[in-house]
Formats: C-alpha cells, sequence, structure tokens
C-alpha cells in the first residue's frame, strides 16, 4: 500500500484537505504544504504495518470502504494508505 503523512492532529483540518491530498498526491519522499499542514509521500507499507499499528490502543483506525482506503491517526500524524492496484484511480 503506499502511504500519505499529513502531519497535524487536527481532525477538522485534516478533513479539509483530505480530497486535495487525494487528487494530488506528493511522490514519495516528497514534502508539499496545503493550507500550512505538511503532506508527505512516505512510500509503500507493507499489510502487516497495517495491521501491527491496529492493535495498538494509541492510534485510531478509519476505513474509506468505498475506494479502500485505510486511514491511520496516532499522534500528530494522519497516514493516507492507498490500495496499490488504485493508487492511479484516485
Amino acid at each position: 500500500m503506499k502511504c500519505i503523512s499529513v502531519y497535524t492532529n487536527n481532525f477538522e483540518l485534516f478533513s479539509d484537505i483530505y480530497e486535495q491530498v487525494l487528487e494530488s498526491p506528493p511522490q514519495e519522499n516528497e514534502d508539499i504544504v496545503i493550507d500550512g499542514i505538511t503532506v508527505s509521500g512516505s512510500g509503500d507499507v507493507p499489510d502487516q504495518y497495517i495491521e501491527r499499528m491496529r492493535t495498538k490502543p494509541e492510534v485510531v483506525v478509519m476505513k474509506e470502504r468505498e475506494r479502500n482506503i485505510m486511514i491511520l491517526q496516532h499522534g500528530n500524524v494522519f497516514e493516507i494508505c492507498l490500495p496499490a492496484d488504485e493508487e492511479e484511480a484516485v
């Protein structure tokens, strides 16, 4: 899965820029700033990473079922995990 990190702990700000991040995601190892929030292309993460993070009590897990997107929130970061076979369609 491709992972995009959004550096904020504010869910409202994250929600405001979520679609914009998906429309023009950063490339791997690229940082962009959207409305004052840093967004980083974190590259690929294995499925085991997501499963491991889901078991941690400090991690909030959200799923967008229609696009099969997993969102992990922990600390001051939201991680948007996109399925590899749907990256181009997003």
